[in-house]
């Protein structure tokens, strides 16, 4: 059985240095996953890894079927997800390239289809206090320590509908509502994770200054090519950062 889940975001939707064993397209009660299931060894461990916008980076945030992918994970028999995450920067301690292991995250989504318990003949509710699972956060901060990678612990995750960006004023609002990062795809993820069981955590990784952020000569338009250049450093750093995690998973 997989020890782990991996969800790649944008600029992962293949994970390299994995030996694939199998891929394995998935039928759900709730339509096909956004790609096939790819089995197979990550240094040293048995994992299985999802691209949550598809295998060519084609479906949007708003349009990802995450009921799909989160039951077709479980179904596999994983029990810890962890997931990869693209944000904009709301502080300015948040900036461009680094890895954030977000603490707590407040939904902004709407629309999505972001419950299993849509048609119980009687209301669940599941504890959410905390979002993200302790474990994962804490394998995450072990591997960054014996990676000597530089990490921020903790932080609140905004979730927007997308998949445009946000405006300078909606931003101003999140950052009074306590908001430290924002980006599209944390809801209804991780509250889906959680309804089935699932240890879930995310490692964001901080693209851009959101809307209206940061110095003035690099204030302005977001472009998404500026977007994907600083993504292509931060995710080397997120490919060691997993390693030291599955080294951790082995030891």
């Amino acid at each position: 059985m997989p020890s782990l889940a991996i969800i790649g975001g944008t600029a992962l939707t293949r994970l390299e240095g994995l030996t694939i064993d199998r891929r394995v397209s998935v039928k759900t009660p709730y339509g096909d996953p956004s790609s096939p299931l790819l089995h197979g060894i990550f240094h040293g461990r048995e994992v299985v890894f999802l691209a949550r916008h598809g295998e060519s980076h084609t479906i949007g945030p708003h349009k990802v079927n995450y009921r799909a992918n989160i039951w077709a994970l479980h179904q596999t028999g994983v029990r810890r997800i962890l997931a990869s995450a693209a944000v904009g920067g709301i502080h300015p301690q948040f900036s461009d390239g680094r890895l954030v292991i977000p603490d707590q995250i407040i939904d902004y989504t709407w629309g999505r289809a972001h419950t299993f318990f849509d048609d119980l003949e009687e209301a669940v509710h599941i504890d959410f206090t905390e979002p993200y699972c302790q474990e994962i956060r804490g394998l995450l901060l072990r591997a960054a320590e014996a990676g000597g990678i530089e990490i921020w612990d903790g932080g609140t995750y905004g979730a927007t509908q997308g998949p445009r960006l946000e405006t300078v004023a909606e931003i101003d609002r999140m950052e009074r509502d306590g908001c430290h990062i924002v980006g599209m795809t944390g809801m209804p993820e991780a509250a889906l994770a959680r309804e089935l069981g699932m240890c879930y955590g995310a490692c964001a990784v901080v693209a851009n200054p959101a809307a209206g952020r940061g110095s003035e000569d690099v204030a302005g338009e977001i472009r998404m090519e500026d977007i994907l250049l600083t993504l292509e450093a931060g995710m080397e750093k997120f490919r060691t950062l997993l390693k030291h995690v599955l080294l951790l998973l082995s030891a």
